[in-house]
C-alpha cells in the first residue's frame, strides 16, 4: 500500500507518475522473462474449437489431411457408467492426450472428417473429434463400413513406418552413379 502526504499537486502527479513508470518496467521485465521460456512441442496451445477450419487444423497439426467438405457434427451423449468396452474405447481416445472421464453424463459434439490419405477403395476413414464446450475432449480414427476404431499416435506411427520402409525401398532400387558408363 502507498500513501502520499504531499501537499503540492504537481509532487503528487509526479509522484503518481513515477508509480505508474515503475509497474509498467515490472510488468515489462515480467513479459520479457517469460517469452524468453519455450513451452514443449507438445504442448501446443488449444484456443477453442468453433469452426469447421479448427477441426481440420487440429488434425493438420497432428499429421492428417482432411476433406472439409465432407464435414459433419452430430450430437452424441457419453455415457454415465462405463463398461469394459467403452473403458476401452477411452483408452483409444487417450492416446490423442484427452480422455473423456470428465464428460461422463454430458453431451458433446461428434465432428467427423474424411481423412482421404487412409482411405481406400474398400473402407473410408474419418478423423472424428468430440467437442464440449468449444474444446476438444477426445479425438481417434473410424473406418466405415467396418466400424474399426484407431488411435491418431498409433495410426500416425504406423504411417511414418511405412514411409520409412517405402523410402529404404525407393533407396535400394535406386541405381548408383557409378553403375551407368561414362562418356
Amino acid at each position: 500500500m502507498f500513501l502520499f502526504t504531499v501537499t503540492k499537486p504537481g509532487l503528487r502527479q509526479t509522484g503518481a507518475l513515477a508509480l505508474c513508470a515503475a509497474c509498467l518496467c515490472g510488468t515489462v521485465a515480467a513479459a520479457v522473462r517469460f517469452a524468453g521460456q519455450s513451452l514443449p512441442a507438445s504442448a501446443a496451445v488449444q484456443t477453442g474449437i468453433e469452426t469447421t477450419q479448427d477441426i481440420a487444423d487440429y488434425f493438420t497439426g497432428r499429421g492428417f489431411d482432411t476433406d472439409l467438405s465432407s464435414a459433419a457434427v452430430d450430437k452424441v451423449k457419453i455415457p454415465r457408467k462405463w463398461d469394459d468396452s467403452f473403458a476401452a474405447f477411452d483408452g483409444i481416445v487417450q492416446e490423442s492426450g484427452l480422455s473423456l472421464a470428465d464428460c461422463k453424463g454430458k453431451t458433446v459434439e461428434k465432428w467427423t472428417l474424411l481423412c482421404p490419405e487412409l482411405s481406400t477403395e474398400a473402407n473410408d476413414t474419418y478423423c472424428v473429434l468430440l467437442v464440449y464446450k468449444a474444446r476438444p475432449v477426445g479425438a481417434y480414427l473410424l473406418q466405415k463400413p467396418g466400424g474399426e476404431v484407431s488411435g491418431l499416435v498409433t495410426t500416425a506411427e504406423t504411417m511414418a513406418d511405412a514411409a520409412r520402409e517405402e523410402a529404404v525401398q525407393e533407396t535400394a532400387a535406386a541405381p548408383e552413379a557409378a553403375d551407368f558408363p561414362t562418356d
